[in-house]
């Protein structure tokens, strides 16, 4: 490609062009350190039966010096495929998948030389540790399309693990604990909606007031209530997985996406339908336009801030929905600040996904998976110190909001304040 050829191409396309430029340097990266250095490779077991699912494939065993090889050249030869369709924008995104997952196997037969991998387990925990960076992602794509920043996911979620898990306990009633999860996590917000819409407040600094809010009244009440009197206010048991027949029986995918609990089943139902509710409903297309232009969405009678206030209130109950599954979900019981940080990290998947929900699902998966993936890795051992490990889930996270994805553009009006008849402010 000649200097004139990339000075006239569009700004996407010349994303598009550091990317492939990216992936093949992390391409040749991967070739020389997992495949071409080491000197003789060992076995590498993955196993693919997790539970009583039919059995496709039990176990795939190969060499770690030859598998790395072999991935890295499929990584390479996916970057080469995008190269030559440079301007086909779905044959980059089916490549750029494949580079993703070859050059992640290279790495896995190099990290796991001589190790036992349970693959869909591993992939099992990836989806169970991103099922609440995955409601606060919905709950940021809600809140931000319309055009309020939500920085306070990380309280809607902790609002959402407390109630659940404390209600639960005292009606000895999962259900009723899963009830009122949206209900603490909407109270979060419905604080957001006031301040933020009605007054004007900063957006930013009020998220964070409100995380701080939060995280101090459970500590106050766990110091309290809930460790002085466990038995009653926390004791929860949390919700025993629901195998559906015949999809749970499917190889490799049944054990993943069909035999899990109640509130990962209920993440399918709030993704789908926020993703068709946004793009193919009146009140989707009303959320988008007071988000992009408030001025002209009031013009045509929208009243902006109505329709802010309400999405603000849903965001913060499906945060709170997915705050349930820290306790109803996992463990049963509340613990102190046991979200530790999730909500902060569902909003770097809203911004890795570039404001969409699938997008954002996506990003999240990725960030779930590299958290599962650092603890097998530090549980089974590999040649990378564990505390390097320990920091993957969060350099993803850093590489999701530092741009290196290339440039993300929010909602136009994402985080500016509206006044009737005014305009922004």
């Amino acid at each position: 490609m000649t200097i004139q050829e990339v000075r006239t191409l569009s700004a996407p396309e010349r994303r598009r062009r550091r990317g492939i430029i990216t992936m093949g340097g992390l391409g040749l990266f991967g070739l020389i350190v997992f495949a071409i250095l080491p000197k003789q490779g060992q076995p590498v077991t993955y196993s693919f039966v997790l539970g009583n699912e039919w059995v496709l494939l039990k176990e795939w065993i190969l060499n770690s010096k030859s598998g790395s090889l072999a991935f890295s050249l499929i990584s390479l030869a996916a970057v080469a495929v995008a190269a030559l369709q440079f301007k086909a924008r779905k044959t980059i995104r089916l490549a750029s998948g494949i580079f993703g997952a070859s050059f992640l196997m290279s790495f896995l037969s190099w990290a796991a030389a001589g190790k036992f991998i349970p693959f869909t387990g591993l992939l099992q925990g990836a989806l169970l540790l991103s099922v609440p960076l995955i409601f606060g992602a919905m709950a940021g794509v809600l809140s931000e399309r319309s055009g309020v920043i939500n920085i306070a996911i990380e309280g809607q979620l902790l609002a959402g693990a407390f109630a659940s898990g404390v209600l639960a306990s005292l009606f000895h009633n999962n259900w009723i604990g899963l009830a009122f999860a949206p209900v603490a996590g909407a109270l979060i917000s419905l604080l957001l909606a006031i301040f933020a819409i009605k007054y004007g407040i900063d957006q930013v600094v009020l998220g964070f007031v409100l995380n701080v809010l939060v995280i101090g009244l459970t500590n106050f009440l766990y110091k309290k209530l809930l460790i002085p009197y466990q038995s009653t206010w926390n004791s929860a048991i949390a919700f025993t997985p629901i195998e559906i027949p015949f999809l749970s029986k499917i190889p490799v995918l049944g054990p993943i996406f069909f035999s899990q609990s109640i509130i990962v089943y209920l993440m399918y139902v709030v993704v789908a339908v926020i993703h068709i509710a946004l793009f193919k409903s009146k009140w989707g297309l009303r959320t988008r336009a007071v988000g992009e232009h408030p001025t002209a969405a009031e013009s045509v009678g929208i009243d902006v801030n109505k329709i802010r206030f309400k999405n603000v209130i849903i965001a913060g109950a499906v945060a709170g929905l997915g705050g349930a599954f820290f306790t109803l979900g996992a463990v049963g019981s509340f613990s102190k600040e046991m979200t530790a940080g999730k909500g902060f990290i569902a909003l770097a998947a809203l911004i890795f996904g570039r404001w969409s929900p699938l997008g954002a699902v996506a990003a999240a998966l990725i960030f779930g998976f590299a958290d599962n993936l650092q603890g097998l890795l530090t549980i089974t051992g590999t040649p990378i110190p564990s505390e390097f490990m320990l920091m993957a889930p969060y350099i993803a996270t850093i590489i999701a909001v530092s741009g290196f994805v290339g440039k993300v553009r929010a909602p136009a009006a994402d985080g500016v304040a509206y006044k009737r008849g005014g305009g922004s402010h």
